[in-house]
């Protein structure tokens, strides 16, 4: 492709986008950044290239940069109720009642199983991966070594389940940044990706309940369990009725009620709970802002000798002293966080990583390299496939995952319209992929945060984080079988169909 009219040469892209990556990936790799700064110079970069070069009006570069940005507002603002969600949520009980009762299921011949659906729980229900590989996903590891489960066996199945959250929880950054960069609903996305991780998740669990089996002779360290359950008990109040904001967020969203009401009921029904259980309104507007601090197990944490003994009198805890400070560390850990601020962080990564996107979109980059990759591609499987690929790719290179979805999300954007798929093909594209993959990769930033959390190489661990590499695989699969494809009409209904359902003006599948 020549480079007249104001449009790069496939040459020209690909250097800026592996110079781009080469910025990201020394920033948040080799000098242990954040991403945010190295974004930012790669969009300078490109910005340069676009003005200089390829001689583009700032005018238009700049504007895509700010429509780039624009196309999460929704996502940002969702993030937001999130943050409130999460603060509420430990604060009010709901939290912990998941993790109380998660922890009910353990059992020698079903701890793998028990694993994979306790760290999925959590996952679901705080929507982070890394704070559950770090508090529940440690204690695991512990009660996995004293059964004699190898270390990278216990490790990968803790990663596959917390992924699992990370991914179809409406509480996670991802989850809410792949919609928001694909232009599809936020529940529309998470239903599309029932497809593609449901059989997913369906053959993990099987795998865990066949391999469990080879240890169903061990024996569990029931004593950390009970001292974890006492130390839930102590701090928050433990009930049934703990389960009701989660189930409410899930009936609005199947009754198809817009996300932000529909989080926001989440957070009206756990401030009455709190209310209910006398915490004050400045203590709740402190959990919903800040997010929720420790209290009685930081105690528990921080103390040692008489004053340790008289503590575990004093609410009731079980388990020898050593025990009940580490429980008391972990369970901290765990319940301080949420709250409006701690999405701040995540907020002003997706402005700088959706500027870069929206810049080389603008510029043409994208466009251009594109059409290169898919010249060929005939089929939804093969399109998918694309896509899977490049956030892979995505990841090896950017060293983060959320490059890894909005740069294939904002390359493949305007295929995907032209093919006909609705938006939330793309967005479940980008999240089996960019989502997952990136902890199977030691250099990015995921697969370094679970390797040093659970203190298992991510090479080790990478063959038994099953759901991480087979639902990549199992989404390429169902695509080529025209499995769970949606297509956008020209009204803006999505179909589910296996092919572009006749009479629409869209160019059908060959």
């Amino acid at each position: 492709m020549s480079e007249n009219n104001n449009t790069p040469g496939l040459g020209l892209s690909f250097l800026v986008l592996v110079l781009s990556a080469a910025i990201i990936s020394y920033g948040v790799l080799s000098l242990g950044v954040d991403a945010h700064i190295p974004i930012i110079f790669s969009a300078v970069l490109s910005c340069l290239v676009g003005v200089f070069v390829i001689k583009k009006p700032w005018g238009e570069i700049e504007e895509g940069g700010l429509n780039g940005i624009a196309i999460a507002l929704q996502a940002i603002v969702i993030l937001m109720i999130i943050g409130m969600v999460i603060g509420i949520w430990v604060q009010s009980g709901v939290v912990p009642t998941l993790i109380f009762y998660g922890l009910k299921i353990l059992s020698p011949g079903m701890f793998l199983l028990a694993c994979l659906l306790i760290t999925s729980i959590i996952s679901l229900s705080t929507g982070s991966s890394w704070t559950t590989s770090a508090t529940i996903g440690v204690a695991l590891m512990g009660v996995g070594f004293g059964l004699g489960i190898p270390a990278p066996l216990s490790a990968g199945i803790i990663v596959s389940g917390a992924y699992f959250g990370d991914k179809m929880s409406p509480l996670s950054d991802t989850t809410n940044l792949a919609p928001a960069v694909a232009g599809a609903n936020l529940f529309d996305h998470i239903k599309a990706m029932i497809w593609s991780t449901g059989p997913t998740y369906i053959i993990v669990a099987g795998i865990c309940y066949y391999l469990g089996q080879r240890y169903a002779g061990g024996q569990l360290d029931a004593e950390k369990i009970l001292s974890m359950q006492s130390m839930l008990q102590a701090e928050f109040n433990i009930g049934y009725l703990g389960f009701v904001p989660p189930v409410v967020v899930i009936l609005c969203a199947a009754l198809k009620m817009p996300a932000i009401p529909g989080l926001f009921m989440g957070v009206i029904i756990a401030l009455v709970m709190s209310l209910v259980q006398g915490n004050g309104i400045g203590d709740i507007i402190g959990a919903l802002h800040y997010g929720y601090e420790g209290s009685v197990c930081a105690e528990f944490g921080g103390a040692e000798g008489e004053a340790l003994v008289a503590l575990i009198t004093q609410h009731g805890v079980h388990g020898a002293p050593e025990i009940v400070v580490e429980v008391g560390n972990m369970i901290n850990d765990l319940v301080t966080r949420g709250g409006l601020d701690s999405m701040m962080w995540t907020i002003s990564l997706i402005f700088a990583a959706l500027f870069f996107g929206g810049v080389m979109e603008a510029c043409g980059f994208l466009e251009t390299i594109v059409g290169t990759l898919t010249k060929s591609v005939k089929t939804v499987g093969g399109l998918m496939g694309s896509v899977i690929i490049s956030c892979f790719v995505g990841n090896l290179f950017l060293g983060d995952q959320y490059m890894s979805i909005v740069v294939p999300g904002r390359m493949f954007k305007t295929k995907f319209e032209e093919k006909g798929l609705a938006p939330r093909m793309l967005s479940r594209a980008t999240e089996d992929a960019g989502t997952l993959t990136s902890a199977l990769i030691p250099w990015n930033t995921c697969g370094a945060f679970q390797s040093s959390a659970l203190g298992v190489p991510t090479l080790e661990y990478a063959p038994y984080a099953f759901l991480n590499y087979l639902n990549p695989l199992v989404s390429i699969i169902i695509s080529y079988l025209k499995i769970g494809v949606f297509w956008r009409l020209p009204s803006g209904e999505d179909v589910l169909a296996r092919n572009m359902p006749e009479g629409d003006n869209t160019t059908p599948e060959a």
